[in-house]
């Protein structure tokens, strides 16, 4: 999760005019009343969640529809990115699935000051990418991957993560 953080910020800062559009920003607005989605999910929590997808999608668009090229950074496992990419309505759109090993995940997450999983384990979440997540543009094994070498592999794999249609 850090490395989506400091990747998607660094490719932002590469191009000529974009904005990084951080989907846990969303989120976190929600400053009472805001319910953490679980692995048992509660109706209140999905509603919260699409809400944070579709605030990001609307930001992301607004700032295609002036010029820029919104890089978006999130966790969107399972049809949850179909429904994503639906929302986007801006062309050219790319998507790049980071998906790193569990092991490295693991690795990574044990280095941060700070929990990133809450209750939910890597192994859970990875399975609701690689199990449940359909597979729109490449998805980047970037466990020996450097920030610098992600991002290469980002802006070499654009023309395979161009969707024509939502």
């Amino acid at each position: 999760m850090v490395e989506e953080v400091v990747v998607a910020g660094i490719l932002a800062g590469q191009l000529r005019r974009a904005a990084l559009v951080r989907g846990d920003v969303f989120r976190r607005m929600a400053v009472s009343g805001r319910e953490e989605l679980l692995p048992e999910e509660t109706k209140e929590a999905r509603a919260q969640l699409d809400l944070r997808y579709r605030l990001s999608a609307l930001v992301a668009e607004e700032y295609a529809h002036h010029g820029w090229t919104a890089v978006v950074q999130d966790i969107i496992p399972g049809d949850d990115l179909t429904r994503y990419v639906a929302r986007v309505h801006t062309r050219p759109l790319h998507v790049v699935v980071l998906a790193p090993s569990i092991s490295v995940v693991r690795a990574r997450e044990a280095a941060r000051p700070k929990a990133g999983y809450s209750v939910w384990t890597v192994e859970a979440l990875d399975h609701a990418l690689r199990a449940e997540t359909p597979r729109l543009g490449p998805w980047l094994d970037t466990s020996q991957h450097m920030p610098a070498q992600t991002i290469s592999a980002n802006l070499d794999n654009l023309p395979a993560a161009r969707l024509e249609s939502g």
